[in-house]
């Protein structure tokens, strides 16, 4: 465990090393953002194998920062930030894989990526509020410029909107933060404010809770803060929304978890009703929404919010067994969402030049792309909770939970989970098993596409009768085959959906005794 803070300067030194090699070869750049990633998940999985769980938060670098006002370099760890911790390793290391095509100004790309997952273990591993705070902020400066240079559709629009929507929920946690410590807590470290927080007045709390736990769940996608998060991902590349996605997410939820209800039990119980809601809302809406979407990136985009939904409602349930799945939903979420990006981004869109589903229809990519089809059937499943992948044991838990505290939450979970159902085999058929129907608008005739056809339609080019070339099922040949980083990259992440699914408890039984601590118990006070 004391080897942990090491990812944090691992991933900062890396992206440092990147950004200068990346001026001379872009491949020496690759391989050491590669080897920096694979350090990084190494060391975390070395301190899992050592880990003995307990109730509490097990220290690691203790140190005064700025004493004057009670900042400490403060890291720790219990079983629920490893869990993040390994699911950070995996995440940085598959997003690295499908990355490897990346040719434009490569090192500043893995530079920001490596910055990022610093950020992110910085994050997990904080147990003083403004360390907390300044990681999380580092987070997400990083997510802009992936976007914003090296993204897709509309990429400086997606970018601006997922920065001002992070900084506005940002600003919101660090008045809390400010606000908490000015009524008597000798620093800011978590403990301390929980224990001082104790004292303060009913309204006090109130107020605190709703800053600090709205601003959080502004980054984890909640109902109706969620805006910015499909039109982030679409934008970002690859790497950058399976990282938004399946990381960056959870940063938000994680911080209502380690924050917001052991600091502020009182204005959690004001609030769960409401959050309860707001997240059971967002599991609906946000399925019925990818259910009519024709971009296939947007479908997983929506997906992704519907999924998150999950994660906060098990956090409103606020009983061990709801809150023990939401954390095993956050690591289940994010390899799966991780992977069904992977294949919409990288091996599908980079190599059709097109997320339209209707124009997918016509190609039956099943046949063009098979080790797409495949991935993407498997992870579709494992979205859409099927047992013996980790998606079934997390929402199951959620909703066993959930229904200990309101049965009226469980049923509407349940129709969330019909929702995702629905809209996973509609993208699933007409993406990869559809054929043209003219019926519906789709294409009608089928014309080959060689691979100059290919380029001119990636760079938007057209023929001199101003219409783009016709994308059909007899451009086998102009699709570059499955890469080898891509296929390590998927069976790195089916691998731990499925060992997950089968053997849930091996993160499960970090995760309880971390909910156990005397901290997390005044949370969970409101469930049953």
């Amino acid at each position: 465990m004391s080897a942990l803070p090491s990812t944090i300067y691992l991933s900062f030194f890396g992206a440092l090393l990147a950004l200068v090699a990346g001026k001379r070869s872009a491949s020496v750049a690759r391989w050491i953002a590669l080897a920096t990633a694979v350090a990084g998940w190494g060391v975390v999985l070395s301190a899992a194998i050592h880990f003995r769980p307990a109730a509490g938060l097990q220290d690691l670098v203790d140190v005064p920062w700025v004493p004057t006002m009670g900042i400490h370099y403060h890291l720790a760890a219990d079983g629920i930030s490893l869990t993040l911790l390994v699911l950070t390793g995996l995440a940085a290391t598959a997003g690295i894989l499908f990355s490897w095509n990346i040719t434009e100004r490569t090192g500043e790309f893995f530079a920001f990526y490596l910055a990022l997952i610093g950020g992110v273990y910085g994050v997990f591993l904080s147990a003083d509020a403004i360390l907390f705070f300044i990681f999380y902020e580092i987070a997400i400066v990083p997510k802009y410029f992936l976007i914003a240079n090296w993204g897709s559709t509309n990429r400086e629009y997606g970018a601006m909107k997922l920065a001002i929507y992070s900084f506005a929920g940002s600003a919101l946690v660090l008045a809390a933060l400010l606000w908490a410590h000015a009524l008597g807590p000798p620093s800011f470290s978590v403990s301390d404010m929980a224990a001082a927080a104790v004292h303060f007045t009913r309204p006090e709390q109130i107020g605190l809770f709703a800053l600090s736990f709205f601003g959080f769940a502004v980054l984890a996608g909640l109902f109706p803060f969620h805006t910015w998060a499909p039109t982030g991902h679409v934008a970002a590349p690859t790497a950058a929304s399976m990282l938004l996605a399946g990381v960056v997410m959870k940063l938000g939820a994680y911080g209502c978890l380690r924050i917001a209800m052991p600091l502020f039990p009182v204005g959690f119980m004001f609030f769960q009703t409401t959050i309860a809601w707001l997240a059971l809302i967002g599991i609906v809406y946000a399925g019925l929404v990818a259910l009519v979407q024709d971009d296939f990136k947007f479908v997983i985009g929506y997906s992704s919010v519907s999924h998150m939904g999950f994660v906060m409602l098990g956090l409103a349930a606020a009983n061990l067994q709801a809150v023990s799945g939401a954390v095993l939903q956050m690591f289940s979420h994010g390899v799966i969402a991780g992977l069904l990006f992977a294949v919409v981004g990288r091996m599908v869109y980079d190599r059709t030049h097109t997320r339209k589903l209707e124009e997918l229809r016509a190609m039956s990519l099943y046949k063009l792309l098979p080790f797409a089809a495949l991935v993407f059937v498997v992870a579709g499943l494992a979205s859409m909770g099927m047992p013996g992948f980790s998606g079934f044991p997390a929402e199951l838990t959620i909703l066993v939970g959930a229904w200990k505290t309101s049965p009226a939450w469980a049923a509407v979970a349940a129709l969330g989970i019909l929702v995702a159902a629905a809209f996973t085999l509609r993208a699933i058929h007409v993406a990869f098993f559809g054929q043209s129907n003219p019926a519906r608008g789709g294409p009608t005739s089928l014309e080959p596409l060689d691979r100059l056809g290919a380029l001119s339609l990636s760079n938007g080019l057209r023929r001199p009768g101003g219409t783009p070339p016709t994308v059909g099922a007899s451009m086998a040949h102009a699709l570059p085959p499955i890469t080898l980083p891509e296929r390590v990259g998927a069976i790195l992440l089916i691998a731990a959906a499925v060992l997950i699914g089968l053997k849930p408890d091996l993160l499960l039984n970090w995760i309880v005794p971390g909910l156990q601590s005397p901290m997390m118990t005044a949370a969970l006070g409101g469930g049953k």
